[in-house]
């Protein structure tokens, strides 16, 4: 009795241990298991893929309104219809098989008012020009073409075409209607865009080798631009240097970039460096007695100083240097040879040698600025181009850039945006797919979805004629999509491969994991012993 009760009390308490371990496996499996894998696992917001990749693939149509407006005796015979009329045309861009551009020219033609008339009624071009900027509306991206009289004065001899400061023309008439449209050709590729700006704009898109020099050259589109004028002083015990950059900075310089203001933020600032010399040595030039300095040298030139002029990586928008190097008097005077030998100012002419020292150096910031002016206009893409001897081209003046000059890098820098969030965009994308455990916020989710949307927008403000709308929609767009791909939450050292999660959860989840493993094992073998034992017993 007593042996039998012993068994029935072992039966007992194993049948206790079966349970326990079930339990504790069950709770492990029901609970532990998926409150681990919800605790442990990568939040990651839904991203707009489809949109992300149709951004890419997105036809850019670039509809420029243009308004034709004859004045009386100017209209040409052989019109298709009475004035007033519409006519559309359309010129395909070439950049590759996935991008699609196409310039659209939606042209109006219709006769003047009075005011226009009384306007042209003046004695020169520049007049009416001015005249004309009163009457018109400031609409981005739109140029309005006059055709005047084939005998009308305004137009000095031998010109056909006027381009004046803002968005107008004047085109003489004569020819007929075959000859006024490749005029209004030749015109809308100076005052709005051509083939190879747009191109220059998706860079990014095009096979290597088939942009020109130039278009290298251009500064990439920025929502800032950081300008520095450095004086380079090396010799400062020979040499006390006079520039007033402040004068020459509010005369020459703030009415560009207030016109530019449009485009980007400017910030300017000035600095002299003392002992900054040239990385090459000079030749001396007994004819002319003076120094040389080819142009294919400066770059050797500008390496040594560019460690003097201050680190740009602190800044958040490119920084522009621009220098006025004031030579060693054991190296005056100084010229720079350009590619033709054509020598450029740099200095004045050398004091005698029985002056005292230090030589007083008056800079001339008129010469000065427009050398740096001209180099802005070049980095911005401005550089006129040339044209028939019969087309004349008004000096924007003071502004130092006209209103068509502006509208013209609005279309690239509108194209570019949207190029630039789409590259953006995608490398995101791609990045987001290849670390699968990157947290993905939802305020990056709704910036990205805030890029696509208005990079969308741009496009169909582009294809509607609204310049200016289009462009305020591609910078914020930019912004959206630079804020998603530099959030602080993304940066790749947050994150660690799936291997080293492993490496980091076995030994927490081991030590607790073998005694159920363990238990469960053993009653799978008693399990099997059970039912062995009928069949033993036959």
């Amino acid at each position: 009795m007593a042996a039998a009760a012993a068994m029935v009390a072992d039966e007992a308490e194993r049948a206790r241990g079966r349970r326990a371990a079930l339990s504790f496996a069950a709770i492990a499996v029901v609970l532990g298991l998926p409150l681990w894998w919800r605790t442990t696992e990568t939040y990651r917001a839904a991203l707009p893929y489809a949109g992300i990749e149709g951004l890419g693939r997105l036809p850019f149509q670039l509809a420029v309104p243009v308004a034709v407006v004859f004045a009386p005796r100017s209209v040409p015979g052989d019109l298709p219809r009475p004035l007033p009329f519409t006519d559309v045309q359309e010129m395909d861009i070439a950049v590759n098989l996935r991008t699609r551009v196409t310039a659209r020219y939606e042209t109006v033609y219709r006769s003047t008012t009075a005011q226009e008339e009384a306007a042209l009624d003046v004695a020169t071009a520049q007049e009416a020009d001015a005249g004309l900027h009163l009457l018109q509306d400031a609409l981005l991206g739109a140029l309005t073409v006059y055709v005047v009289p084939e005998t009308s004065s305004l137009l000095p001899q031998g010109i056909s075409v006027y381009v004046g400061k803002h968005r107008s023309a004047l085109v003489r008439a004569g020819g007929g209607l075959a000859t006024l449209r490749t005029r209004l050709q030749q015109l809308t590729q100076v005052m709005s865009f051509t083939s190879s700006s747009i191109a220059a704009a998706l860079s990014d898109r095009l096979p290597d080798g088939q942009l020109g020099p130039d278009a290298r050259r251009h500064l990439k589109s920025s929502l800032g631009y950081e300008i520095t004028f450095s004086l380079l002083n090396p010799d400062p015990k020979s040499h006390t240097v006079d520039w007033d950059i402040e004068d020459a900075v509010n005369r020459y310089v703030r009415p560009v970039l207030d016109k530019l203001s449009l485009l980007a933020n400017f910030s300017v600032d000035s600095q002299i460096l003392y002992y900054a010399v040239l990385g090459v040595t000079p030749r001396f030039d007994k004819e002319s007695s003076s120094f040389l300095l080819s142009a294919h040298s400066l770059p050797h030139v500008i390496n040594p100083v560019e460690a003097r002029l201050g680190s740009s990586a602190a800044s958040l928008y490119p920084v522009l240097n621009f220098l006025l190097y004031v030579p060693e008097r054991s190296h005056s005077p100084l010229y720079i040879q350009d590619k033709d030998g054509a020598p450029i100012y740099n200095v004045e002419a050398p004091a005698s040698p029985q002056a005292s020292l230090p030589l007083h150096v008056d800079v001339d910031m008129v010469r000065v600025m427009e050398v740096f002016l001209a180099q802005l206009r070049l980095l911005f893409g401005l550089s006129r181009e040339e044209l028939p001897p019969e087309f004349l081209l008004e000096s924007p003046g003071n502004e130092g850039l006209a209103d068509w000059e502006l509208d013209r890098l609005l279309w690239t820098h509108t194209v570019e945006n949207i190029a630039t969030v789409s590259t953006t965009l995608t490398s995101l994308a791609q990045l987001l797919d290849k670390i699968g455990n990157i947290v993905i916020k939802d305020d990056v989710a709704s910036e990205v979805y805030r890029a696509v949307a208005t990079a969308q927008s741009a496009v169909d403000e582009l294809a509607m004629g609204h310049l200016h709308s289009a462009f305020q929609a591609s910078k914020e767009a930019v912004t959206s999509s630079e804020r998603a791909f530099f959030d602080p939450s993304l940066l790749h050292l947050l994150y660690f491969p799936d291997d080293q999660k492993f490496a980091i959860y076995i030994p927490l989840f081991l030590p607790m994991a073998v005694p159920i493993l363990l238990s469960l094992a053993k009653i799978v073998r008693e399990a099997r012993q059970q039912k062995k034992e009928p069949t033993k017993m036959d």
